[in-house]
């Protein structure tokens, strides 16, 4: 903490790995609905600890990202291997890797770190003079030892090898599955696990959250529209929910939607910074094949409301429109 009286230092810029994992957990905590009071209160985390996590201050602990993901329930493998990318980057070890005449002793040391997930640390039982390649005492015999290290070695270079490729692995699926950085928000981490298919249908998901019931596979985009102010909306159905709902992003802190299918009017508002960078969704309304969904924006600043409108086709007929 910076003593009172000092000048604040410079915010660290945020390198592209650790922009791709804040995105993800923004992404995350909207499928919870929750917010960073609520955070707060299921975690171990502070309210203001989670604001520096979304919004890319700092560098989430890795049991903050595993948090978010069990309340959203998300699978934690793609978050933690983006969460492993940042946390190399952050703490400059990617950067630091052991020079290459490093002793079979030391290749077993950075092995074990590496496989823990933390730094490695040369081990308590081995002397400076050992670690500097003074010969071990007479009592040891050298021939014995050396064959013995020679074996170990080997294993843990073995080790390494795997732990580098399974290393390169999750990297490479990670730059593939995430977005660019000037497309809009995508919604890959607003789908449940594939396991679960949906848990309500017509009336039971009035009023409802369709991230959090199994709504966001399989649905098609009905209508899309892009506001005066430059927001972007859909209307969305899911013939198995037999529900449909609304989305904006690029919006701005007190943007309002809101969505009807001649029922209920469902609404969503933007409600913080976190939101504005994210996509926000209405909760679901009872629809089905035929049913005319009415989006209407209100935009924050008190200018004109803006509506449009999609009639829910059979599901083979519809074409969701190109990103853009």
């Amino acid at each position: 903490m910076t003593p009172p009286g000092r000048p604040q230092p410079p915010e660290r810029p945020q390198p592209p790995e650790q922009a791709r994992l804040t995105a993800a957990l923004r992404e995350l905590r909207q499928r919870t609905g929750l917010s960073l009071a609520a955070l707060a209160q299921r975690t171990t985390y502070s309210k203001s600890s989670w604001e520096r996590y979304l919004n890319g201050k700092t560098l989430p602990p890795r049991r903050a990202v595993e948090d978010l993901c069990r309340l959203a329930r998300e699978p934690a493998g793609r978050c933690l291997a983006l969460w492993e990318i940042a946390e190399s980057q952050w703490s400059g070890r990617a950067a630091g890797a052991p020079a290459a005449g490093a002793s079979s002793g030391r290749i077993a040391d950075t092995t074990a770190g590496a496989s823990s997930g933390t730094p490695a640390t040369p081990s308590p039982g081995i002397s400076s003079d050992a670690a500097a390649g003074v010969p071990p005492p007479a009592s040891a015999p050298p021939p014995q030892k050396a064959r013995w290290f020679g074996r170990k070695g080997g294993v843990a270079l073995a080790v390494l090898v795997s732990v580098c490729a399974v290393a390169v692995g999750s990297l490479t699926a990670a730059l593939v599955l995430l977005p660019r950085r000037d497309a809009p928000p995508r919604s890959s981490l607003s789908a449940p696990p594939p396991a679960t298919g949906p848990r309500c249908r017509a009336a039971t998901c009035e009023g409802r959250n369709p991230m959090q019931l199994g709504c966001a596979l399989g649905l098609v985009t009905v209508a899309s529209y892009r506001t005066a102010t430059g927001a972007r909306m859909e209307l969305r159905y899911h013939d198995g929910c037999r529900a449909g709902w609304a989305r904006m992003w690029h919006t701005r802190i007190g943007d309002r939607l809101a969505v009807t299918a001649g029922g209920p009017t469902r609404s969503a508002t933007v409600r913080d910074g976190l939101d504005a960078a994210s996509y926000v969704y209405t909760p679901m309304t009872a629809a089905r094949p035929g049913t005319v969904l009415r989006a209407c924006f209100r935009p924050a600043d008190g200018g004109d409301t803006e509506c449009f409108t999609g009639r829910v086709r059979p599901g083979p007929a519809h074409t969701p429109p190109t990103a853009g």
